[in-house]
């Protein structure tokens, strides 16, 4: 599950064809600058909203890039500026990593005097800690070793977690992505700084959106100049940051995807299926999925040459329809 503050959306990851529920969630502002939950819900604390995140494998942080006057978000001042925004949010997350790098600190200390390997991951722990408390986040952190990167797998910090930032804009910003919008763009040059990514969305657009089927939602966005929907945008940018794709596979009963890492093997990826397809692995029928779409069959792909075998070093490649032939 992908983790945005004060969002919580299920992804369906791993489908190239899929569907996005969306629950339209409307807040109001109380006069003190928070949100409140228009459903009772309460506010969202920093800490609660720190332990929800630890347990994703990426984190998202929405902004708001608006500079019309309907539907925006302002701090208590009145002033729009979304990277004091994430910033702050930032500052959070830092706060609740020190925590958890003070606790690991004083549960390595006591052995680091006997054991050579704990006093090396001391070095380490302090390392960081000095990294953070100067401001940074930890995934801006250069690593230096194979221990290093694999302690820094084990203490979950927040901070060390890819970001990816959804900056919202008015519609009139969507046609051009937010490239003339200035919050947008300083959104985007903080990001590539942080190793995160962004995508622009309109949650007005959005939640007319999810009301729609989907020939509705097709012309809709066609009328709006726009070629995918906000949230298509999200899958897209989780699987570009997480190094991930998808194949299909496609039978008389069903058609599925499976996700696997950017840069799988033809064996490696039938084994997301089944282990005997990996170990009785002789090729792969492979077809993109928009040509057989195009064709309409598999026949027709295969009378336009469109069908090809791939052995054991072929490298699949994301909207692969894949039929594998195998023996055990």
């Amino acid at each position: 599950m992908l983790v945005l503050f004060g969002l919580f959306v299920s992804l369906g990851v791993g489908r190239v064809l899929f569907e996005l529920v969306v629950q339209p969630h409307s807040h109001q502002t109380d006069g003190s600058g928070q949100d409140e939950d228009e459903n009772g819900g309460g506010k969202i604390a920093g800490n609660q909203r720190s332990t929800c995140q630890r347990g994703a494998e990426d984190g998202g942080q929405t902004c708001n890039g608006r500079d019309g006057k309907k539907a925006q978000r302002t701090d208590v001042d009145g002033s729009i500026d979304p990277l004091r925004d994430i910033e702050t949010i930032n500052l959070e997350l830092v706060f609740s990593d020190l925590e958890i790098l003070e606790r690991r600190i004083a549960k390595v200390t006591k052995t680091a005097r006997m054991d050579k390997e704990a006093a090396k991951e001391l070095d380490f722990l302090q390392k960081v800690k000095k990294h953070l408390e100067d401001g940074n986040m930890a995934i801006t952190m250069e690593l230096e070793s194979e221990d290093e990167e694999g302690w820094m797998g084990t203490y979950n910090l927040l901070t060390w977690k890819p970001v990816i930032y959804a900056a919202n804009v008015s519609e009139d910003d969507l046609a051009d992505d937010g490239e003339s919008n200035a919050h947008v763009q300083a959104v985007r040059k903080y990001a590539a700084e942080q190793k995160s990514e962004v995508f622009v969305i309109c949650a007005e657009i959005e939640e007319e959106i999810s009301e729609l089927d989907d020939d509705e939602k097709k012309m809709f966005l066609e009328d709006l100049g726009l070629k995918e929907s906000g949230l298509e945008k999200l899958v897209k940018a989780s699987y570009s940051l997480l190094g991930l794709m998808s194949f299909l596979t496609s039978g008389e009963d069903e058609t599925r995807a499976w996700t696997i890492k950017t840069g799988t093997k033809a064996p490696q990826a039938a084994g997301k299926i089944h282990t005997d397809f990996e170990r009785g692995f002789i090729k792969a029928e492979v077809v993109n999925y928009q040509d057989l779409l195009d064709c309409g069959s598999y026949a027709g792909a295969r009378e336009k040459g469109l069908v090809r075998m791939e052995g054991k070093e072929y490298v699949v490649q994301d909207g692969d329809v894949i039929l594998f032939r195998f023996n055990v």
